[in-house]
């Protein structure tokens, strides 16, 4: 309590647009009162310029990152680079929860296929339906033909399992393979935080779901 007073006088003794940078950076996920300080005064030391390069770059970013209209990850186009490259897999799709995901499966370097983001996972505590993912897409992308596999990468946890099994109830009539990422991720993890030799392994081990 006394150290919340103590962070509390400190912040009532700055300006109030640096108070409000601030409370901004501290909304962040991982980033606690303390960093929120430490980043906002780095700021405002830094040069002019490279304080408006990232506001400049923050604006652009939230301004023209969109999801793909085929596979959900971000991108500033309609259809991001992975889905309109001719030399991937396109009968293959790997499901994760997040855009982020992505990042971590390419950089395992093991993957050529597609992928499909769900933009989370089943959470019913948090009031995360089925109607709030992106679900009903992969079920209509399935349906249209020339996927073979769909590879569930969801998370080692009770929500991702609950996620993947489903997806596997839904999509358990579309004559396809349905794989389940294998256990080289610990459990509880999240993909975005596992290394690139370990999502390598857990796509070459995948298993029948």
């Amino acid at each position: 309590m006394e150290a919340l007073k103590v962070l509390w006088d400190d912040m009532s003794r700055l300006p109030e647009s640096l108070n409000k940078l601030i409370n901004a950076l501290s909304r962040l996920p991982g980033i606690g009162s303390r960093t929120a300080q430490r980043l906002a005064f780095h700021i405002i030391k830094s040069p002019p310029e490279e304080a408006c390069e990232l506001a400049e770059s923050l604006t652009e970013a939230v301004e023209k990152v969109v999801p793909c209209s085929i596979c959900g990850n971000f991108t500033d186009k309609q259809v991001c680079l992975i889905c309109e490259s001719a030399r991937r897999d396109a009968s293959t799709v790997c499901v994760v929860e997040n855009p982020q995901d992505v990042l971590a499966i390419e950089q395992s370097g093991r993957y050529s296929g597609l992928y499909h983001v769900l933009m989370g996972a089943l959470s019913p505590l948090d009031g995360i339906g089925p109607g709030d993912l992106k679900i009903n897409e992969l079920a209509e992308r399935v349906q249209k033909g020339g996927i073979n596999e769909v590879i569930i990468a969801t998370d080692p946890n009770v929500e991702g399992e609950a996620t993947a099994e489903y997806i596997k109830e839904i999509l358990q009539d579309c004559n396809i393979k349905i794989t389940r990422l294998a256990y080289g991720i610990p459990i509880g993890g999240n993909l975005e935080y596992a290394d690139g030799p370990t999502l390598g392994r857990a796509l070459e081990g995948r298993r029948s779901f």
